[in-house]
């Protein structure tokens, strides 16, 4: 056998050219790898998720829904706050349980991958909702939580023309959700309560200001801020796949 029997053909098809200019599976997309039996990751890891519907981990994440409901009619309707409080929390829990579950038993499904940061807007939305319903938190807050995942789901969408796989969640994502729970958790309690602080004089950042409030909302600003590096990441993260997708099929 000579040196030009050991030369494999160049695979020139769209699939190669992307499959060539990436460093691993792990690189591009889940589903196009899987497609041509090409994953080599775990089946059931986050970089090869199954198709499974009915896994303990998604029944964990579609509990959150329940609980986070049942939240929301009893905090608006004024039922008592430490039984609301209670369902909130538990339903907070769930979002870091059904993921450590599904890795830890390797069932990581894409199911899972959709619905858990579905559930986890849904949880922050009404955390907000409810807190701003009866003027714990100010309406500002409502309006850059939803403003923010408005602008992530737009990122999503667009970034489905290069990879069908979502942005992995980074680890100041879930440091922005743990910062937001805590806060909406001792809002919802409504205690410890401490005077303003007097750092600024605007209005509207109570307990920063001269007005007093729960300390909650000082986890809620620093995940504000948390938050709003986070959504930077992910666009900073979407474009240079973007860019990457255009190279490599070129």
């Amino acid at each position: 056998m000579t040196a030009r029997d050991n030369i494999q053909p160049k695979d020139t098809s769209e699939w190669g050219r992307v499959k060539n200019a990436t460093k691993s599976v792990a690189d591009y997309d889940v589903h196009a790898a899987q497609a041509h039996s090409v994953a080599i990751a775990p089946l059931g890891t986050p970089d090869n998720p199954n198709s499974d519907i009915f896994t303990l981990a998604n029944f964990v994440t579609l509990c959150r829904f329940a609980l986070t409901a049942a939240f929301l009619y009893l905090f608006v309707n004024h039922a008592d706050r430490s039984v609301a409080l209670a369902l909130y929390a538990i339903a907070a829990v769930t979002d870091f349980l059904d993921g450590w579950i599904a890795r830890s038993t390797q069932t990581v499904s894409w199911l899972g991958k959709i619905m858990d940061p579905i559930m986890d807007r849904f949880l922050l939305f009404t955390g907000v909702l409810g807190l701003v319903a009866r003027g714990d938190v100010p309406v500002w807050i409502a309006w850059f939580v939803l403003g923010r995942d408005a602008l992530l789901l737009a990122g999503s969408i667009a970034l489905q023309h290069f990879r069908r796989r979502p942005v992995d969640v980074a680890f100041i994502g879930k440091v922005t959700t743990a910062l937001l729970m805590i806060g909406f958790c001792f809002c919802l309690l409504d205690q410890p309560q401490i005077a303003g602080l007097g750092l600024v004089s605007a209005r509207w950042l109570p307990v920063l200001n001269h007005q007093g409030g729960a300390l909650g909302l000082l986890f809620v600003y620093a995940g504000v801020i948390c938050s709003t590096c986070t959504a930077i990441l992910y666009y900073i993260q979407g474009i240079q796949i973007a860019i990457d997708t255009k190279r490599a099929t070129r």
